[in-house]
Formats: structure tokens, sequence, C-alpha cells
């Protein structure tokens, strides 16, 4: 009787383990990042395991390869046309690994290769090779390759189109000329929330529709190259000949699905960097994003999107980070195209603004997650911000495992407020901030600064901080909010920090 009620129990047991074994398969969530499936590489996601500093295990056809304490992992120098099966494992703790998930997927068959030097571009900064890349570009036949050598190119506006890739040569530049009408004729654009003409971009894919559908898809940008914009100079001659919101961006999407930019450093853009509007399912990652110098020089702005993937990415930039952005006031909220699961995990932020979200984010931002990520000298940190006639929404924002040195939510910012007013104020709902690292952000004024708005029917509600390690006579602010919880958040002291409390309820600290 004794054996047979331990069977039973051990029978119990093996079900529950083999219930939790199966959640995790689904739970981590590996995939294929999108647009980086080619005929001899593929990088590959997953959500982080539960385990305390997760080590990866990856295979490929059953033959173990090295392992990862990212979530994310690029594999080359595959064979095209050949279908792999990989695997990826967590060690555990206690010993053993424990099966996350298996990916099988086919490699696509090799392209031709069309080298701007064949139709007539020269390594030449003099020379102005716009019309031989883009006779290339042309040229190039679904699957194809326009490959960018050695070298300095200097170039006006490029449109690029599907099932393509621009590969940039490790040595080689794309540079952008500072001649404005190098980028004519204007083309419909969103710019700071509103839809208008401006400039193109010197790399542009898509067309713009709020109505539309995608019409570029399966596009890839890469190469370990740079791609250097007109900079300053450009920026400033598109303001005085057509106006500030009339400038082009760096790299330009619109209505474009399944993309990829990677291993390339991008730079000397005259506004924006990499802006990409009411697209879906677009990969940025290890790219080396520098723009120190320039007006409004953000280094990647989602725009109204879907699905957005940016890791293993650096910045040193001269506005926001990264802006997570989805219209402007009445506009952006009746257009009603949210910006949607942003992931952000494995970036460097070395200096900047702030990793945003706003302050146009009319038609709504929601399953934002920030992750293993390091943020230095942000003049706003991780930011989510916004004014009272923006309308719409920020919600489900989830920040964990990052170094940071402030956390601010405005409800007010001080420019780009002009304009008609939405018909109601924006709800900012559901933030969670776990297990950041604060220890060295700055003794004056506040580590973690939440303003929400006064509106009673618009309070910030429902956030949680947990496990939050502040330097000493650190100091937190919470305005006009609700339900906001401080669980374990202390000074390196041990002690809790300075609370200063407004307008506000349901606060537990």
């Amino acid at each position: 009787m004794i054996h047979f009620r331990s069977l039973i129990l051990f029978l119990f047991v093996f079900l529950q383990v083999q219930e939790v074994l199966a959640s995790l398969k689904h739970k981590f969530n590996l995939m294929i990042a999108p647009g980086t499936l080619d005929s001899k590489s593929v990088t590959l996601l997953w959500d982080k395991s539960s385990e305390k500093n997760p080590i990866y295990q990856l295979s490929v056809n059953g033959k173990q390869l090295e392992t990862t304490n990212k979530t994310n992992y690029s594999f080359e120098q595959l064979k095209p046309n050949t279908w792999y099966t990989i695997k990826v494992t967590t060690k555990l703790n206690v010993g053993g690994s424990s099966e996350l998930n298996t990916i099988r997927f086919k490699t696509r068959a090799e392209g031709k290769i069309y080298n701007i030097l064949d139709y007539g571009a020269k390594a030449d900064s003099q020379i102005n090779n716009t019309k031989a890349i883009q006779r290339t570009i042309d040229a190039c036949q679904s699957g194809g390759t326009v490959y960018i050598p050695k070298g300095t190119f200097l170039s006006g506006a490029l449109y690029l189109k599907s099932n393509m890739t621009l590969y940039i040569e490790t040595g080689g530049v794309l540079k952008g000329t500072t001649a404005v009408e190098d980028y004519l004729p204007m083309i419909l654009n969103r710019f700071e929330g509103w839809e208008m003409e401006t400039y193109a971009s010197l790399i542009n894919a898509g067309t713009l529709n709020r109505n539309g559908t995608y019409n570029v898809k399966n596009l890839k940008i890469t190469g370990g190259g740079t791609i250097m914009g007109g900079g300053r100079k450009l920026g400033e001659a598109m303001t005085k000949t057509s106006g500030i919101r009339s400038r082009g961006r760096l790299i330009c999407l619109m209505n474009c699905q399944d993309v990829s930019l990677s291993k390339l450093t991008i730079t000397e853009p005259p506004c924006w960097t990499i802006h990409y509007i009411y697209s879906d399912n677009i990969s940025c990652h290890d790219l080396n994003i520098i723009t120190k110098n320039i007006r409004n020089g953000d280094g990647i702005d989602p725009d109204s999107s879907t699905d957005s993937y940016i890791f293993n990415c650096t910045f040193d930039t001269g506005d926001d980070c990264i802006a997570i952005k989805s219209g402007k006031n009445p506009e952006g909220f009746f257009v009603a195209k949210p910006t949607r699961n942003v992931q952000i995990t494995h970036c460097d932020f070395k200096r900047g603004h702030g990793i945003s979200i706003g302050s146009e984010m009319s038609g709504g931002v929601t399953e934002v997650l920030v992750q293993d990520c390091k943020a230095g000298n942000l003049l706003h940190g991780m930011q989510i911000k916004a004014t009272k006639d923006r309308g719409g929404y920020v919600r489900n924002v989830r920040v964990i495992d990052c170094q940071l040195l402030q956390i601010t939510v405005f409800s007010a910012v001080n420019y780009n407020n002009d304009g008609e007013a939405a018909p109601e104020i924006p709800t900012f709902e559901n933030f969670m901030f776990k297990n950041i690292d604060m220890t060295m952000a700055s003794p004056v004024g506040y580590a973690i600064d939440i303003n929400g708005f006064k509106d009673p029917a618009h309070r910030l509600k429902n956030v949680n901080f947990t496990n939050i390690v502040l330097p000493a006579d650190a100091k937190v602010s919470v305005k006009e909010a609700e339900k906001v919880k401080f669980t374990d958040v202390k000074t390196t002291a041990g002690l809790k920090p300075e609370y200063l409390l407004s307008n506000s309820s349901e606060l537990v600290y």
C-alpha cells in the first residue's frame, strides 16, 4: 500500500513537472527575428528564462554550439536552401538543463549579387552616385543583394523595394550629400505626429498610406559598414528652404513589413535616424547609432507600428535614443494606429535624452518591454511623456533587469505642443519596474519622478516598483497618481528613500 501511494505521489509530481515544462516551451516563444532569414544566416529571439542569470545552450541539427547569456543569437555560414533544426535550452541552477523550445526552418535560395561598381558607381567623395546606385537597386531581382564595397560612395535619396538586401561591406560608407535638391521630390511622410510633405530620406522604403496594407516586404539592410547622412548641414539647409518639419530622415520605412536593419554604424542624420511608420515586424539589431550634434537626432522611432524588436544596439544620440510614437492630438487619435509590442533588449544607451514613450502617442502605445539594458547619462532616463492634449493611452509597459539613472513620467512637455487638442485626456496605466539598479543616479532632483494628469478620471494608475536599489539620500516624487506600489525599494544603505507625495491615493511604500 505504501509503495502504491508513493507511486501515485510520484505520478502526480511528474505530471505537474511535465505541465510546467510544457508551459515553459510556450512561454519562451522561440522565433526568427523579422527580416533576418536569408540564404546563409538567421537571427533567433526568445523570452528570458525565470532562472537567475540564465545561460542558454544552442544546438544546430543535433550538434551543440556555444552558449550565450543573451536572449538572441545570430547563426552565420549556413547553407542555402537547407533545412535546419535549432534547439535552445537553459542550464538550471540545480544542475542539468531544461528545454525551452525548438524551431525548424529552411534557408532561402542564394540570390544574385549586384555590385554598384558594375552600374557606374565610383568610390570618390566628390562624385554623386545616386543614379548609379538606384540603377543597381532597380536591376536587383527578387532575392538579390545590392552590394556596396569598401570606399565612400556619395548619394542622394535612394528607394529600396521588396525581397532584396542592401549590403554595405565593412569599410564601405554610403554617405548622403548635403544638397537639398538631392532629396526631391517631396514625399508624403509623418513627422512629430502629423502626416505632411517632407524631403525624402537617404534610404526610403515604401509609401505612406494610413488605410493601406504593406507595400514593401522582406527587406534587409546589413553588412558591417556605415550609413552616414548629410548631418547638421543638410538639416539646416532643409529647414532654411522649407521649414524645420520638412527634414527627411536618414532611414525611413513606410508601410513596410518584415524588415531587418543590422550590423551597421549609422550616423549623421539630418534629424531622426531610423523612423518607421505604419509598419510591422521590424528588427533593429547590432547597430551603433551616433547622432551627438544633431538637432532632433533621435536614434530609432517606431511610429504607429507593430512588433518591433530592438536588441544589441548602442546609442549615443543628440535627442531620444528611442522614441516610441503613434501620432499627435486629433489626427493621431482618429487615425488610431497604435504602436504595439516593442521589445528592447540588451541595448547600451550611452548618451541621449531618454528611452522614451511619447510625446506623440495619440494613437496609443501598448505592450512595451525594456529588459537587460544599460542606460548612462540620459537627460530623463526611462521616460514616458505626453501632454493633456494628446489623447490616446500608454499601457502595459515593463522595465526589467536594467541599469538606469532615472525614471520619469511627464504629463506636460514644453515642446511640440502646437495644434488643436484631442477630444480626451490620455490614459497612463499598468507600468512595472522590476530589478532595477539605480545606484549611479544623481543625488540632485528625483531619481524616480512620477507625474500623472490632474483630471481625476485620468490619474496615472497601477504602477509597481519592485527590487529597486537607489543611491543614498535618494528622493522619489509621486503626483496625481493612484495605486502605486513600492516593494523592496531601498537605498544602498538599506533604507527607504525620501518620498514626496502629492494629490495621490492608494500608495504603498
